[in-house]
């Protein structure tokens, strides 16, 4: 009887506490209302899963100050101490898997022999897919293994009947970029930090009609930034997979070549652009190429003549994709590639750390570097990347950052340079690059910054 009374004291003046001093649920409302009043969206109309950044809190408007159940320092719940407290411990929430990092039951091999490949076969493998490389003068070759046979002992069995051939998994490789910091200014127009010229004040030895090559993610053809129709869109991936999200693979193109009308003007507004979507939805928000499609991308843009290849994407060493990136480079090719987001102590990503391939890091306005920057020797140049403004997936635009929007700065700087000297070899290039680089960091070559932030403000007047 006596507990019966104590509870029901206790309930009565909770219920009186709760409806006193103006702290009930309207006020709860008020606080969501003054919070959503003053929140900026960005002028897109992209939806990258990430809620509205930027807005400092952790993303629940009904806060309330010093903690969950407090007003103006007033406890919502003051007889909180005369309930029972909850006895089991709440169970931690479980950290989301890691995202794969090859197709299972693949592997991929690129110069196998006709014989070789029916060894295989007698083997157990089957053939899914098989495309002729013409500008390689062989084929690559995407096989499904034994039944009852690990990944790693079928590419080793594989390996030793065709060792002449590069055999490994079929990989995984991704875009590089990472949640979006805000503008420091109105239009983040990070190429003033360069002096990137203006296309109006390009002298005549700066030719705009270049031609790039571009391996990324879906690209949306109709936003206003390609009303020039300068890009031409390749899709590699089987038309059974979903289609790529088109946020990433719209920013680096508008980044290349966008109209110079649009609000996002291109680095090179004259050039020709041909992107080879190479990627598919995997899962929610994760773009993937396999090192299959990868190789089958250079492998098209070699054929197509262009000069300068962007690669803003990264996953790991791969002997298909080394092999493939080998053939292009001993074609002329320069290939540019992102040096990739996953942080200053990170193992180094390919393709950048491939000795063909010339891997940007990225810094931001203030010229410092990018905190989610891998770093190490094999790093080349420095360029804008953090809150750079470019298109979104749809209309609009937004800052975009990551490496892989630095490594379009470089792409464009080799793309005008070569084509305002058709002759020019690759090893000089990277010397004249070299030579219009701002040292940074420590003197020379270091694993920050390589050789230094690019300087654009001679790359088109100049062949010394």
């Amino acid at each position: 009887m006596l507990t019966t009374c104590k509870l029901a004291l206790i309930a009565s003046l909770a219920a009186i506490a709760l409806v006193s001093g103006g702290i009930v649920a309207p006020g709860n409302m008020l606080v969501r209302e003054t919070l959503g009043a003053g929140v900026a969206l960005a002028d897109d109309d992209d939806d990258d899963g990430g809620g509205n950044r930027g807005s400092g809190g952790s993303g629940r408007s009904g806060s309330y100050g010093a903690g969950a159940g407090w007003s103006g320092g007033k406890s919502l719940f003051p007889f909180r101490g005369f309930l029972p407290r909850r006895s089991t411990p709440r169970r931690p929430r479980a950290a989301a898997p890691a995202p794969p990092t090859r197709a299972p039951e693949e592997i991929v091999g690129l110069g196998i022999s006709p014989s070789e490949l029916g060894q295989l076969a007698a083997a157990g493998f089957e053939v899914l897919e098989r495309d002729p490389m013409a500008t390689f003068g062989t084929e690559v070759i995407k096989l499904r293994i034994p039944p009852g046979v690990t990944l790693e002992s079928a590419r080793q069995q594989a390996r030793s009947v065709a060792p002449q051939a590069a055999v490994d998994f079929n990989h995984y490789f991704r875009p590089e970029q990472h949640p979006d910091a805000p503008c420091v200014t109105s239009d983040c127009l990070a190429r003033e930090v360069i002096g990137w010229p203006e296309a109006q004040s390009w002298p005549g030895t700066c030719p705009a009609g270049v031609r790039i090559g571009l391996v990324d993610t879906a690209i949306n053809p109709d936003h206003i930034a390609f009303e020039a129709r300068n890009i031409e869109i390749v899709r590699l991936a089987s038309d059974a997979l979903p289609e790529s999200g088109k946020q990433h693979g719209t920013a680096v193109a508008a980044l290349l070549v966008g109209s110079a009308t649009s609000r996002t003007p291109g680095l090179i507004p004259g050039g020709k652009l041909i992107a080879v979507d190479a990627f598919h939805r995997a899962g929610r928000q994760d773009d993937v190429s396999a090192a299959f499609d990868l190789a089958r991308a250079l492998d098209l843009l070699a054929g197509r003549q262009v000069k300068v290849i962007n690669l803003s994407l990264a996953g790991p060493p791969n002997l298909l994709l080394e092999q493939a990136v080998k053939e292009v480079g001993e074609r002329g090719i320069i290939m540019v590639a992102a040096a990739g987001n996953d942080g200053p102590r990170a193992k180094p990503v390919y393709p950048g750390a491939y000795e063909n391939v010339i891997a940007v890091t990225a810094t931001d306005r203030q010229k410092r570097p990018y905190r989610r920057a891998g770093r190490g020797e094999h790093i080349d140049f420095a360029a804008p990347g953090v809150a750079v403004w470019t298109a979104a997936s749809v209309r609009g635009a937004r800052p975009k950052t990551g490496t892989s929007f630095a490594a379009p700065f470089v792409t464009a700087a080799v793309a005008m340079m070569m084509a305002s000297e058709l002759d020019l070899a690759p090893e000089r290039l990277r010397d004249r690059l070299t030579g219009h680089a701002e040292d940074l960091g420590d003197p020379g070559k270091d694993p920050v910054f390589g050789w230094g932030l690019l300087n654009a403000r001679a790359i088109c007047d100049t062949k010394t």
